[in-house]
């Protein structure tokens, strides 16, 4: 559902592995390797139905329409798996969990999803993990202006995690901060960048270690200057009141941009055989070619990331009902599947 540049990419690796797929979205898609129909996907009755014909349900829509889609696939006993950040959204999905047929899989795109893979298992290498600090960046490569930044993923889902309470465990304590606060300078390759809270990027990590891990918290990355801008937009002219408006005048202002990089930095410290150690995930990401099309870093990262968690439930390698929660997924097993291989090999 959703056939953007994630959500046709994504259809295309579904495809690639095996599988038959249907790409709905509301306007006609050019002919491609899978059969389209146009859908009203504001319709409850419309997608009621197209999820009575499949196996399987990708939600690639907008964090606000998961709801309704969650809620069809589970009326309808299928699985289903979404790309939300959004943690009112998850939280419905819990609930529906509990009574699914199938298996309920939200967050399952770069940060929530393969993020949280990847520092899970750095957790389990440790007897006691005293930290977990993640930090994801999906940035222009070639940045122009003070912001330094291009809407390449959802202007919704950015408003929401820069202004969204963020949940942390801070010294053992399970608590909420305010988002673009905990500044800190870090360095990927070389590259300088910022970091600060926002929301959403842990997914229920929070929940799962709270007792076991003592500090764990996840922080987006942005060249130096984006955030204190940021807060002034968001909170001195009080664009935090107007959602709507605010991701129409950004995206007005700094467009998607074909030329991106995803820039992963994920760090945990704690004990083995009693001596204290620390983990690094470090990572730059760049545009690759993908059945002869140019494809951003941010596209391809996240639907490769989704293709390959809908690859380990069709094989049986995870849970076929219920809640999936993303640190659940072993990391070898994901890094082992078609469309996660590219996590390592196309690193840069």
């Amino acid at each position: 559902m959703g056939l953007g540049k994630v959500g046709h990419l994504a259809a295309e690796l579904l495809v690639d592995t095996g599988f038959t797929v249907i790409g709905h979205d509301v306007r006609p898609v050019d002919p491609t390797c899978f059969d389209t129909r146009v859908t009203d996907l504001t319709d409850a009755t419309a997608i009621g139905d197209a999820c009575e014909q499949v196996d399987a349900v990708l939600s690639c829509l907008p964090y606000h329409l998961n709801r309704r889609l969650a809620e069809a696939a589970h009326d309808a006993g299928i699985h289903y798996f979404d790309l939300t950040e959004d943690v009112a959204t998850t939280e419905r999905i819990i609930d529906l969990a509990r009574t699914a047929e199938g298996i309920m899989a939200p967050q399952c795109g770069l940060a929530p999803g393969f993020v949280g893979i990847v520092a899970a298992s750095q957790i389990e290498s440790f007897e006691r993990c005293r930290s977990v600090r993640m930090r994801v960046g999906a940035l222009p490569r070639h940045p122009s202006g003070l912001m330094g930044y291009a809407f390449n993923w959802s202007p919704e889902g950015v408003v929401n995690e820069y202004l969204n309470d963020c949940e942390v465990i801070e010294e053992g304590v399970r608590k909420f901060v305010s988002p673009m606060e905990w500044h800190e300078t870090i360095y990927v390759n070389g590259t300088k960048l910022e970091a600060f809270t926002t929301s959403g990027g842990l997914g229920t990590m929070c929940a799962t270690y709270a007792g076991h891990v003592d500090n764990l918290d996840y922080k987006t990355m942005r060249y130096p200057g984006h955030m204190k801008l940021m807060n002034f937009f968001f909170h001195e002219l009080l664009m935090r009141e107007r959602r709507a408006l605010a991701g129409e005048i950004l995206t007005h202002a700094k467009p998607p941009v074909d030329d991106d990089v995803v820039y992963l930095h994920i760090a945990s410290e704690g004990t083995i055989a009693g001596q204290l150690r620390r983990h690094e995930f470090v990572r730059a990401y760049r545009p690759i070619e993908i059945n002869g099309r140019h494809r951003t870093a941010i596209a391809w990262t996240t639907a490769s990331s989704v293709a390959a968690v809908i690859e380990l439930v069709a094989e049986g390698v995870l849970a076929q009902r219920g809640f999936l929660k993303q640190e659940e997924i072993p990391l070898a097993p994901f890094l082992e599947t078609t469309p996660g291989r590219r996590f390592d090999s196309c690193a840069v």
